[in-house]
């Protein structure tokens, strides 16, 4: 299948940047996180913002899962050289995207993220997985940034289902071990600034309480030999380098945005994706696809802050 390339920001190039230094890695390695990283320039940043609040009414519900299957400037963002670059430092130069979605909280909402490690019930047969979280708006203590327990990434722990109305999470899962305050790490970023986090890395995120939107990006990198252990065949976006190994099956560009072909396209794979995170739900029909005031309930995976 042939990649579509997207295309650069109209009077944009691309601007090179370095890969992680040796001592960033390090501290990815050891904690699980590492923030706060430049991810888009100030005229990028104004036109994805402008792109998404001119789109927000789409992106919502199943519009909000993979959205970069639907828009060319999320294609275009998802492999951006920054982004990727530092990605590739931590999983090696052949990468998937598996998955991306907006993380949105309005002015004084009372949505939340409750703990929980990413990992839980995604169903994939390693843990080499970054999900780099980018901001588009303040993303601050007062605002409900994520929040994160360094160090807690070593191993999987057990999780409960609780199905909160205000739970941004897709089953409102929660780990069942107590999380120390004194331990907790805001993860603030300006507009344009990312984080990466480790997909068993605790974390979690407190409501709005401030006078403005918080709006990030969430999007999940894994490397091409990472499978999905469901029996049901997954797909990602092959981002960077090669995929030898062809354990997803390949999902393709837009042509252009919310183009007919990628709208059909874009069903397929999150049907698929809807079968694969919920088997085994303790309750599928409190999962509501539609619920968009604090972040979207259905569909693609919501785990993250």
């Amino acid at each position: 299948m042939n990649i579509i390339r997207p295309a650069c920001w109209p009077g944009k190039e691309a601007t090179p940047v370095s890969a992680l230094s040796p001592a960033q890695v390090a501290s990815f390695r050891e904690r699980g996180i590492l923030h706060p990283l430049r991810a888009l320039d100030e005229d990028q940043l104004a036109d994805v913002r402008a792109r998404y609040l001119a789109n927000a009414g789409a992106i919502k519900g199943r519009g909000n899962q993979k959205p970069h299957l639907l828009y060319t400037w999320l294609d275009a963002v998802v492999r951006h050289p920054a982004i990727l670059d530092a990605v590739e430092s931590l999983l090696g130069p052949d990468l998937l995207c598996w998955s991306s979605q907006f993380f949105t909280k309005p002015a004084g909402d009372a949505a939340y993220v409750s703990w929980h490690q990413d990992a839980t019930y995604w169903g994939l047969s390693s843990h080499d997985v970054v999900t780099a979280w980018v901001a588009l708006t303040p993303s601050t203590t007062r605002s409900g940034c994520m929040q994160v327990v360094p160090g807690t990434h070593r191993e999987q722990v057990r999780h409960e289902d609780r199905f909160d109305d205000t739970n941004m999470l897709s089953r409102g899962q929660e780990i069942a071990v107590r999380i120390d305050p004194a331990q907790v790490v805001d993860v603030e970023l300006q507009p344009g600034e990312m984080s990466l986090h480790h997909v068993l890395l605790f974390h979690g995120s407190e409501p709005n309480r401030s006078d403005q939107p918080r709006i990030g990006y969430a999007i999940r990198y894994i490397p091409t030999h990472v499978r999905q252990l469901s029996p049901i065949r997954d797909s990602a976006l092959l981002v960077r380098g090669r995929d030898t190994h062809g354990h997803f099956e390949p999902e393709q560009s837009p042509r252009a945005d919310r183009d007919a072909e990628a709208i059909a396209r874009h069903n397929e794979v999150i049907d698929r994706q809807l079968r694969i995170l919920y088997a085994g739900a303790q309750a599928r029909g409190k999962l509501n696809p539609d619920r968009t005031s604090a972040g979207p309930q259905g569909g693609q995976p919501k785990e993250t802050a």
